[in-house]
Parts: C-alpha cells; sequence; structure tokens
C-alpha cells in the first residue's frame, strides 16, 4: 500500500490555518487529518462542520475525518457532504460497528474504523472486508503531544500480517506520538498512513514535512 503523510491540524494555529493548509500541499502531504472531538468520547472538544466546510474550499488533498464522538453514526452524513473524503468511526463509540460503516459507504465516502490503545485487534475482525481504512491509536485519544504507546506496535504488526493472511487491501493507519524518532517503527511493524501533529506544525512546517516523507520512502 502507498504511504502517506496526514498532518494533524489539530496542531495548526488556526489563526493562520488558510496558510498552513497550504504550505502542507506544497511540502507534498497527501492527506489532512481532521480530529472531531466531542468532550464525552475523549476530555477534549475540537472542531466540527463549519471548520470543515471551510477547510475544503483551501485544499484539494484527501481530508481523513476521524470522529471521536459518541454515537457517529448521527452526524456521518452532514460529513460526507461537508467534504469529508474518508470517514472513521471508533469501535468503542458504535451501537452497531457493522451499520455505521454501511452507513458511511452510503455517503459515497471511504470507511475507516478506529480502536483505542488497550482496545484488542479481534474486536474488528469481522468488519474488516468492509473497511477502506484501519485506524490504530498509539496513544489514548483526546490531546495532542503525547508519546507512543510501545506496545501498540504490536497491534500493527497483528493487523498486518491478519490483512496478509486475509489478503485484504486496507490502509493501516497510526495516530499518537509520531515523530522522527518513532516514525520507523511503525512503518516497520505495516502502518502506512501516518497521521503527524506537533510533529508536522511545530517549527518549519514544509522541512518537517519533507523530513518526514523522506523517512517514509
Amino acid at each position: 500500500m502507498e504511504r502517506c503523510l496526514a498532518p494533524s491540524i489539530l496542531s495548526a494555529d488556526f489563526g493562520i490555518l488558510k496558510e498552513q493548509l497550504g504550505l502542507i500541499d506544497e511540502a507534498g502531504a497527501q492527506y489532512v487529518h481532521f480530529d472531531v472531538m466531542d468532550g464525552m468520547f475523549v476530555p477534549s472538544i475540537s472542531f466540527g462542520l463549519p471548520v470543515l466546510k471551510s477547510i475544503r474550499k483551501d485544499t484539494d488533498r484527501l481530508i481523513d475525518v476521524h470522529l471521536m464522538i459518541v454515537d457517529p453514526e448521527r452526524y456521518v452524513k452532514e460529513f460526507a457532504e461537508a467534504g469529508a473524503d474518508i470517514i472513521t468511526v471508533h469501535a468503542e463509540a458504535c451501537k452497531h460497528l457493522d451499520a455505521t460503516i454501511d452507513l458511511i459507504k452510503s455517503c459515497g465516502v471511504m470507511a475507516g474504523v478506529a480502536i483505542n490503545p488497550a482496545t484488542p485487534v479481534s474486536n474488528i475482525i469481522h468488519v474488516l472486508e468492509k473497511v477502506d481504512m484501519v485506524l490504530i491509536m498509539t496513544v489514548n485519544p483526546g490531546f495532542g503531544g503525547q508519546s507512543l504507546i510501545p506496545y501498540t506496535i504490536d497491534k500493527i504488526r497483528e493487523l498486518s500480517l491478519i490483512c496478509r493472511e486475509k489478503k485484504l487491501k486496507l490502509d493501516i493507519e497510526v495516530d499518537g506520538g509520531i515523530n522522527k524518532n518513532t516514525i520507523d517503527d511503525v512503518l516497520e511493524a505495516g502502518a502506512n498512513i501516518i497521521v503527524a501533529g506537533s510533529a508536522v506544525f511545530n517549527g518549519d512546517i514544509q522541512n518537517n514535512v519533507k523530513n518526514l516523507l523522506e523517512k517514509m520512502r
């Protein structure tokens, strides 16, 4: 699977967000990662539909919407209409995960399923053939700037092996604590979509993107 960088705008400067979106585009990042938090599934509250509609006009990159919200099926259609290219929901947040994945697909966008660090890969084994991407959280969701939890690397390896055995062509995304010191480990384990927040937006954005992409080659 192609390796792609997904800068998380949770770490961006929203006063100059349009400018920073331009910088990551110019530097070659393929995705924009869009973290939605509701203050219930995770402690923090981030942003939602109005921001997505706004940035959709400012980037032609794939917008990767990560719904860290309770009962995400309530908003799937609205996020699809606002410009999401892929919508990822948490297995832990869905009453009926299979039906929620079907709903995402019916909206004409790609579907992803996310699992928290302590959630086993076996919990999503029955929906792997229905999704386009699995997001393995490498930190507990809700805050940026955390350190990668080491045991999550084993989960990436486990999922990668399952995909090979089942001949599944789905993306494996990782989110949390990814930087120049940890990116090699997650890539070696089998991840191919790399979410990075502070590692992109702290300092020279374009240089940070180029350095991460170089490691991904």
